[in-house]
């Protein structure tokens, strides 16, 4: 099974997004970004993959996903995991992308295509 890092809260600034993990036992010094993301229909969660020896995911629940809503180039996306920042490069594109192929696409479930229009795209 596949580690997996959940963000539990998010938080805005001018030229950052800020994701806080909750506390994991999982060695995060060596782990860089993939610049790749999928989808957890059952959880209702965007996952982002980090490489290390293993794949990691990063769980961004929809709990969280109105604060992506307005990302750009200019924005630069962190997750803050046992205090150490990571910086999630590619999550605007991806998330896009994700977000396109969502839209109306009953293949990702109903709950989270509906979560998605509602959020993203209202």
């Amino acid at each position: 099974m596949r580690k997996k890092i959940m963000i539990e809260s998010a938080e805005r600034t001018e030229r950052a997004l800020i994701f806080y993990a909750k506390p994991v036992d999982i060695q995060v010094d060596d782990l860089r970004a993939k610049q790749h993301m999928l989808v957890d229909s059952d959880e209702l969660a965007f996952l982002y993959i980090l490489e290390g020896e293993d794949y990691v995911y990063v769980s961004i629940p929809h709990t969280v996903w109105s604060s992506c809503k307005e990302l750009n180039e200019h924005v630069k996306v962190v997750a803050l995991i046992n205090n150490v920042e990571i910086e999630l490069e590619g999550l605007q594109e991806e998330l896009a992308y994700l977000i396109a192929n969502i839209e109306g696409n009953a293949n990702y479930g109903e709950e989270l295509v509906n979560k998605v229009e509602q959020i993203f795209l209202a």
